[in-house]
């Protein structure tokens, strides 16, 4: 078990706040915000680092709500909407101020009432997902982690006793953190679609967080993999063991897939871009295949042939509510150093406005971090 000496944990700390929908200006960096306090069953962290992912933009801004059906652009990612919106894809109404960050490691500050103190210096990783037991098994999210509850962007953060994963890692806290919230979507889309040795996955949007996690998770499984991405990022993907590349700016995307995958075609399709892509997407599965989707953006009203779903028997599957089991799923793989980081930068906390503009900008490859 890894464990760090306590340190005293002051009455304010550091956090970037989100106050409303709208454009990076709404993320206000402060360092006089109240240190949260664990309350029965919690556990207090002292973020060491916390990853940026697009649902942080999403929610900043609006593009949850069902009234948006454009792609997330990079103009949109940097202005937002002003207009009232939906909260997150969970709730109607936002609670502003609101600690976005969902990808947390650091070690335990504190702990609530019922919890054991021996849990004090362990170091951590943070399921994002808090449960409710009671409900059925794919839909026990009630909280997401920044979104419904407040997340990583800041010192310290309080989350349940059972979110905090012990883990045991040489990896700095800036690696460990891009690993919550892209890699356990990834598996649960990979568990989801019982995807296995020797199967052919295509993977869309392999060059971001999900995707290349996708990339990683799919080779653990024996898969070969068929990675789309920008032309630009064919080198990087293939050095994390992508078998095929099909360049997303390809004139005729489905031909230059088909090539590939042959005439029986794919046996899974994993997709974080949905848009005009999406029904091709369809067409390349073979029959009795199995496509699931997390993320859409490229836009989320898009075209579907039915004929294509009915026809070749399909299973289609839609993953936001990861299980409990595939994230210690995950820890444990990340202990066992068969994940490779793939860390781009990291960003100090009050720099978080240029971290999310250089996402949006989708020219790099992994993830992007904030330490605050």
């Amino acid at each position: 078990m890894s464990r760090l000496a306590p340190s005293p944990v002051a009455q304010t700390m550091r956090a970037t706040l989100l106050t409303g929908h709208g454009g990076l200006e709404k993320l206000v960096y402060r360092e006089d915000v109240p240190t949260p306090h664990p309350a029965a069953g919690e556990v207090l962290i002292r973020v060491g680092a916390c990853g940026i992912n697009n649902t942080d933009i999403n929610l900043r801004t609006g593009w949850y709500d069902q009234t948006v059906d454009s792609e997330l652009s990079e103009d949109l990612g940097l202005r937002g909407r002003a207009e009232a919106a939906a909260a997150s894809w969970n709730r109607s109404e936002a609670g502003f101020p609101r600690i976005q960050g969902a990808a947390v490691a650091g070690t335990v500050a504190a702990v609530g009432e019922g919890v054991s103190a021996d849990r004090v210096g362990e170091r951590v990783l943070v399921d994002p997902c808090v449960r409710d037991p009671a409900l059925p098994s794919r839909a026990q999210l009630v909280e997401y982690l920044g979104g419904d509850r407040d997340g990583g962007y800041a010192e310290f953060v309080v989350v349940p006793d059972l979110n905090a994963h012990v883990i045991a890692s040489p990896l700095s806290d800036a690696e460990l953190a891009t690993f919550p919230c892209s890699y356990d979507t990834a598996e649960e889309m990979l568990e989801r679609t019982h995807l296995a040795r020797d199967e052919t996955v295509v993977v869309t949007g392999a060059a971001g967080g999900v995707g290349t996690a996708l990339i990683q998770l799919s080779l653990i499984r024996g898969a070969r993999v068929v990675a789309i991405a920008g032309a630009g990022k064919e080198e990087r993907l293939r050095s994390l063991g992508a078998h095929e590349f099909v360049p997303r700016e390809s004139e005729d995307l489905q031909s230059a897939v088909e090539r590939l995958i042959g005439p029986r075609g794919a046996d899974v399709v994993v997709d974080v871009v949905g848009g005009p892509m999406f029904d091709l997407l369809l067409k390349l599965l073979r029959r009795g295949g199995r496509y699931a989707t997390a993320g859409a953006i490229a836009g989320p009203v898009t075209r579907i042939d039915l004929r294509d779903l009915i026809y070749k028997d399909l299973e289609m599957y839609g993953i936001t509510n990861p299980t409990a089991a595939t994230f210690a799923r995950l820890v444990a793989l990340v202990a066992s150093g068969d994940l490779q980081p793939l860390l781009e930068e990291a960003f100090p906390l009050a720099e978080l406005r240029s971290a999310q503009a250089r996402l949006l900008k989708r020219s790099h490859v992994g993830k992007f971090v904030v330490t605050p």
